[in-house]
C-alpha cells in the first residue's frame, strides 16, 4: 500500500478529487491532508471525506523537522501539492526525493514561479492574450515551479473568455488530470 499525503492552502478541490479518486483503491490511499490556512475549505473537505487533517504554521513548516517526522511516522510514501502555496523546504525534498508532485495551472515554463497562482496564473494569460492555457504536473525541488514536467494538458482559450473563463477551463482539466497521473507515477 503507497501511502499519500496531500498539501493544499485553499478550497481543497482537487485534493478531494484525489481523495475521493483513491477512495476504494487497494494500493493506493489517501492517509493525511496538511495544510498552512486554518481558514482554508479544505479543512472542511478533509473532515467530511474522512481524512485526518493537520494545520501548522511557517515556523514548524520551515524551520523544523516536525513535518517530515510526521510524514515518516505516517508511513507516507508520496507528497501531493494540490494548490498549496509556500516553497518546499529542502528538508522536506531530501526526504522525499522524486516523491513530491505539485501541479500548476500553466502551461509551464510560461506562468511560473513565485506569485504566479490561481487568480494571478489566469489574469497573466488574459492579459498577454494568450490562445491556450492548460495544466502542468511536475516533480517538486527547490525553485517555484522548475522541477521536471511529466504531464502537461492544454485548452483553448476563446475570443471573449474572462480569467474566470480561463479558470474554469484550467480547473476541468486539473480534475481530470491530476488523479491518474499520480497514480501512473506512483505505480511506475
Amino acid at each position: 500500500m503507497k501511502r499519500i499525503a496531500i498539501l493544499a492552502s485553499g478550497s481543497g478541490s482537487n485534493a478531494e478529487k484525489i481523495i475521493n479518486y483513491f477512495e476504494n483503491n487497494e494500493l493506493i490511499r489517501v492517509d493525511l491532508l496538511l495544510t498552512n490556512n486554518p481558514e482554508a475549505g479544505v479543512i472542511e473537505r478533509g473532515r467530511r471525506l474522512g481524512v485526518p487533517i493537520l494545520i501548522f504554521d511557517k515556523k514548524s513548516f520551515t524551520k523544523t523537522d516536525r513535518i517530515v517526522e510526521i510524514l515518516k511516522k505516517q508511513e507516507i510514501d508520496w507528497v501531493i501539492l494540490a494548490g498549496f502555496l509556500w516553497l518546499i523546504p529542502s528538508n522536506l525534498i531530501k526526504a522525499y526525493p522524486d516523491k513530491i508532485i505539485n501541479i500548476h495551472p500553466a502551461l509551464l515554463p510560461k506562468y511560473g514561479g513565485k506569485g504566479m497562482w490561481g487568480h494571478f496564473v489566469h489574469e497573466a494569460v488574459y492579459e498577454n492574450k494568450e490562445s491556450e492555457s492548460g495544466i502542468s504536473i511536475h516533480y517538486v525541488n527547490e525553485n517555484y515551479d522548475e522541477g521536471e514536467v511529466v504531464f502537461q494538458a492544454k485548452c483553448e482559450i476563446s475570443e471573449g473568455d474572462t480569467p474566470d473563463d480561463i479558470a474554469a477551463k484550467v480547473q476541468v482539466l486539473e480534475h481530470r488530470h491530476f488523479p491518474e497521473v499520480i497514480e501512473k507515477l506512483i505505480m511506475g
